[in-house]
């Protein structure tokens, strides 16, 4: 079947391409299965995975490479293998494009796709099996996709509000639902930013009793508090902060990518038997030390997650339909991609960044 469009988009082609270097070019999407959705994006969120991914932060990265992994457009030719997607369907691409997806696979037979290592690959920055080629992400005209990695947007949402979920608002829905989550409990969320915004939003809905934004300075306290904190704590502006809060949350979530974080001291705000899961991840991916006797004289559990399977991006968009949640974003156009990057790296976004591709909006 051919195509009247074809594959353009912001190429990082080295590691200066995180400074706002990345150059607008064609590119070779992964070769058409019929398992495969393509898509004419409209919008895109900028996260952190993407100028971590650019620098090559966390490893070599196979350049070039187009980032962008909150990726929302419409649906413009459908793999004959798909029956639950049909061309105009406005549908979403979050942070995985593809899993092995077979029955005795313990991960993708249990709806925990984004666990699965058999031929896993990232939306961007990934090489697909069989010699179909390279993953290209959503800073691009278009998309594609396996089918399975594709969820349709629920009506009622808008797509720059859908968007940035698909990557930052799962990233913590999950762990929030799996570690409890809900009435009676107290939940911590380090980091108000993208992420922790999210955090914030989606504890709140979920029911906790008490939301308590977690940051550096007092700057953030106003908004974690419109966003439906409870409480806040700013760590740096506090030099008692963890004295005075010993012992007060259930379930912390931790979505900054710092290795210079003050551990021990969130570590102490837990109460026995509470959970920490960190999300966020620095350069190189070292965190500090753990003390093993704050594990054990407080009984406490530390662990991590990662990103969320189409399922649970799924729940998620609904619960956000039906509670309302409304992310924090700023629009800026696909053709302002280097410049929104360098001010998401300088911190300057409130909280979420999308970007829309005015050829297609």
């Amino acid at each position: 079947m051919a195509t009247d469009y074809e594959f353009y988009g912001w190429l990082g082609k080295g590691p200066d391409a995180a400074n706002g270097k990345m150059e607008w070019s064609k590119f070779e999407p992964k070769t058409w299965t019929e398992d495969d959705v393509d898509i004419q994006v409209t919008h895109c969120g900028i996260c952190g995975s993407d100028i971590h991914t650019l620098r090559s932060g966390w490893g070599a990265t196979d350049y070039p490479c187009c980032v962008g992994h909150e990726i929302v457009g419409k649906a413009v030719r459908v793999g004959s293998n798909v029956k639950d997607i049909k061309v105009g369907d406005r549908v979403g691409v979050g942070a995985q494009g593809r899993s092995c997806l077979r029955p005795d696979c313990d991960y993708c037979s249990t709806g925990q796709e984004n666990y699965c290592t058999r031929d896993r690959v990232d939306t961007y920055n990934g090489t697909y099996p069989n010699g179909e080629g390279k993953s290209y992400g959503g800073y691009s005209d278009y998309n594609r996709t396996n089918s399975k990695f594709v969820v349709k947007i629920p009506e009622g949402m808008l797509s720059e509000h859908a968007a940035p979920m698909l990557c930052g608002g799962v990233t913590v829905y999950a762990p929030l639902i799996h570690n409890g989550c809900g009435p009676g409990k107290s939940v911590g969320i380090v980091g108000v930013g993208g992420l922790g915004h999210f955090g914030i939003l989606f504890a709140k809905a979920l029911g906790a009793d008490k939301v308590v934004g977690i940051s550096r300075r007092n700057s953030k306290k106003a908004d974690a508090l419109k966003l439906g904190a409870d409480a806040y704590i700013a760590t740096a502006d506090d030099e008692n902060w963890a004295t005075n809060n010993t012992r007060s949350l259930d379930l912390i979530i931790s979505t900054v990518s710092n290795g210079d974080m003050p551990l021990q001291g969130y570590l102490s705000l837990l109460k026995p038997g509470g959970t920490f899961i960190q999300v966020g991840v620095p350069d190189g991916g070292n965190l500090p030390v753990i003390n093993a006797f704050m594990l054990i004289g407080n009984g406490v559990k530390i662990g991590g997650s990662l990103i969320g399977s189409p399922g649970e991006i799924a729940e998620m968009l609904q619960l956000a339909v039906d509670k309302n949640i409304t992310p924090w974003v700023e629009t800026r156009p696909l053709t302002d991609a280097n410049q929104a990057i360098v001010d998401m790296e300088e911190g300057k976004a409130r909280y979420r960044y999308v970007l829309v591709n005015e050829k297609h909006a």
